[in-house]
């Protein structure tokens, strides 16, 4: 009987990573980033700038981060090559938001440098046109009815709605109907062919989400989203085994080992890693393991419009995209603050749908004048 020796391999560090691209022209060598907060909602992102010694600069976004994350990022970041997304996954693992936000600019500044747009350098587009959900804000009434009117007026087709929370003393039925009549005359309002997510945001019981499903189920909304905190297969296992309504989870979840586990026990039905917790690249790859178990992928997003047009390029270069969603703003001061970011109004659709922009990199031309104007600190 033979013995094969093996040889003990050092395990999987920074140690490993490439020494730093001093004098290479994708080399990063200035790196700025923003704090951003919307005049009106109060909804905060973070913008990250990178410029590489070829002149060229890439725009990223991730969801809200603290100063020193951005400090550790920049220390981390500086003399990269633009093209080291793994050394990057690695280096900002612990800081997911900056690992987006880095991550999405190298993408843009190396497509910008190639020129040309990142669904081309993904891989090529697998349609011609990215299906929009716009994200109606609140959870009252006149609230998502505002967002709603002004997501019309954009061209959008497909919809969430907020359910609102149910409070401890009151009956279940009765939460159930003021759901289903919230959700009747929403979709009265919008018209016939539009479509709607029920938006759980993770603040309902396994048992109360199940009801509505059961409930609502007839409605025919495209999916209930992130019903519940808890993401178990038991606690999951009462909505998806009682109710044909399909179910999307994943917006707080950052570990490619946790998505591939639901997916394992079909507990989705959609995946929704977030935008701002996780790159293009690293999404990218979560979507490859969704197509091999048949399910879709549908980014959640709920920051800027940098994130929205990273999303489409996305969902461009995804066989197993099903929609982009899109934060519609209630208020003529966010819209104007997101416009005045990407210099244009590019969170639009036409019938529901965002037409592709041949374009380097993300395909918007960003003003660092209005991002330090909408800046709560610049880093």
């Amino acid at each position: 009987m033979s013995t094969i020796n093996k040889r003990k391999r050092p395990p999987l560090s920074l140690a490993f990573a490439p020494p730093p691209a001093d004098g290479h022209p994708l080399s990063i060598t200035a790196f700025r980033a923003w704090r951003l907060r919307e005049p009106v909602s109060g909804r905060r992102y973070t913008v990250v700038k990178l410029t590489a010694r070829n002149g060229v600069s890439g725009y990223g976004e991730g969801d809200p981060a603290p100063a020193l994350a951005i400090a550790e990022s920049r220390a981390a970041i500086i003399n990269r090559r633009a093209t080291e997304s793994e050394y990057v996954r690695h280096a900002l693992a612990a800081q997911p938001a900056m690992e987006a936000a880095v991550s999405n600019a190298m993408l843009d500044l190396v497509a910008r440098t190639k020129a040309v747009p990142v669904y081309q350098y993904l891989g090529g587009p697998t349609r011609f046109k990215v299906r929009l959900l716009a994200r109606l804000e609140g959870s009252d009434p006149p609230a998502p009815s505002a967002a709603l009117d002004r997501a019309l007026r954009a061209g959008f087709r497909a919809f969430t709605m907020p359910v609102p929370p149910r409070q401890s003393m009151s009956l279940l039925q009765d939460w159930v109907d003021t759901v289903r009549h919230h959700f009747t005359a929403m979709q009265t309002s919008a018209g016939e062919g539009s479509e709607w997510v029920l938006d759980g945001a993770a603040s309902l019981t396994p048992g109360d989400a199940a009801t509505l499903a059961i409930a609502l189920e007839r409605a025919h909304p495209i999916w209930l989203d992130e019903p519940v905190a808890v993401l178990t297969t038991d606690a999951l296992s009462k909505i998806v085994d009682q109710s044909v309504m399909p179910v999307g989870i994943g917006r707080n979840i950052t570990d490619i080992a946790a998505f591939q586990n639901l997916l394992r026990f079909g507990s989705a039905s959609v995946l929704r890693p977030s935008l701002g917790l996780n790159s293009v690249v690293k999404i990218k790859r979560i979507a490859a393991i969704a197509e091999s178990h048949y399910v879709a992928i549908s980014p959640y997003h709920s920051g800027g419009p940098i994130g929205s047009l990273a999303g489409i390029h996305l969902n461009a270069a995804l066989p197993n995209s099903f929609a982009q969603e899109v934060p519609v703003p209630a208020s003529d001061g966010d819209a104007a603050m997101r416009a005045a970011i990407t210099g244009g109004k590019f969170e639009r659709g036409d019938g529901g749908y965002a037409a592709l922009l041949n374009r380097p990199g993300f395909g918007f031309d960003a003003d660092d004048k209005a991002l330090d104007q909408y800046s709560e600190e610049t880093l």
